[in-house]
């Protein structure tokens, strides 16, 4: 037989790993093409990290109640993503949630969408995963009471600045220096995946001010956890850039979690947007 190369898994190895049987791997391929192992010059399956990942995923939605045909399509469908592939959270989301349609806002809706965001999640208490993105880190410290409080109820929370290096602190958030010229440094992020609750706000920055001086950035609101899941991905695998150790710890956290809840009517994340933009419109009172 082939030597396996180090980064592949036998059948059992994942089996092992997964707890799914052996010959149900096998029968899953056979009759849904579900994993696809490549194969040494004698034949035997060679798997990757990823086919556990995908298969995890499938257990969690079958626990949920999908079918296997169901659980599977959704499995296959998990998004792999790199750094080097997506350095861009806002790139990454909008490549795959249709309906999250680009509005050009004010900063100070940004930032009233942002807290309330967040203060669903606090209101849920359920833990998830919260990533935010704030270009310079003093924008991060005038919230950063409110990350305080949220990374104690979070599995993890996520912070990008401009910070001199990583800080990771029990019961803080993990900060996570960016430097100007990263795409991200340049992004707006608010990112919730918790049991129930999905949402992200993701935005850019845009070179000219509006008028009387305020920053305007172009964003999207996107309540569909497969973009929700794929948003937090990319920040895992942006983190895990800077501090592999971290960025490991927080893949593994992640791996095989179910997604939040079924997928929203795309027209309800098209509407919010919509909302939000007319709001925006309207001229504060004197």
């Amino acid at each position: 037989m082939t030597q396996a190369p180090s980064a592949m898994l036998k059948i059992k190895d994942v089996a092992e790993r997964t707890g799914v049987a052996a010959a149900t791997i096998r029968m899953w391929e056979q009759r849904y093409g579900f994993p696809a192992p490549q194969r040494t010059a004698s034949g035997y399956r060679l798997y990757t990290d990823r086919d556990v990942e995908a298969i995890r995923t499938v257990i969690a939605l079958r626990r949920r109640g999908l079918s296997i045909p169901t659980a599977i399509e959704r499995g296959r469908e998990e998004p792999k993503v790199s750094a080097e592939t997506h350095p861009s959270i806002y790139a990454a989301v909008t490549a795959v949630d249709p309906s999250a349609y680009p509005r050009v806002l004010r900063r100070t809706t940004l930032a009233a969408m942002s807290h309330a965001i967040e203060d669903e999640f606090l209101a849920r208490g359920a833990h998830g995963v919260v990533v935010g993105a704030f270009q310079r880190s003093r924008f991060f410290e005038r919230v950063g009471h409110r990350y305080r409080q949220i990374a104690p109820r979070s599995d993890a929370t996520i912070v990008f600045a401009d910070w001199p290096e990583v800080t990771d602190v029990p019961g803080e958030p993990i900060r996570v220096p960016i430097a100007p010229t990263d795409a991200l440094g340049n992004e707006w992020a608010v990112v919730v995946d918790a049991p129930g609750y999905a949402a992200c706000l993701l935005a850019w920055e845009r070179p000219n001010r509006a008028a009387g001086g305020q920053r305007m950035f172009e964003a999207v609101l996107s309540l569909d956890p497969r973009a929700v899941r794929r948003a937090v991905m990319v920040a895992v695998a942006l983190a895990g850039r800077r501090d592999p150790a971290i960025g490991t710890r927080l893949d593994e956290l992640i791996s095989g979690r179910p997604l939040a809840t079924e997928p929203p009517a795309s027209a309800l994340t098209s509407l919010t947007s919509r909302m939000v933009a007319y709001l925006d419109e309207v001229d504060e009172p004197s």
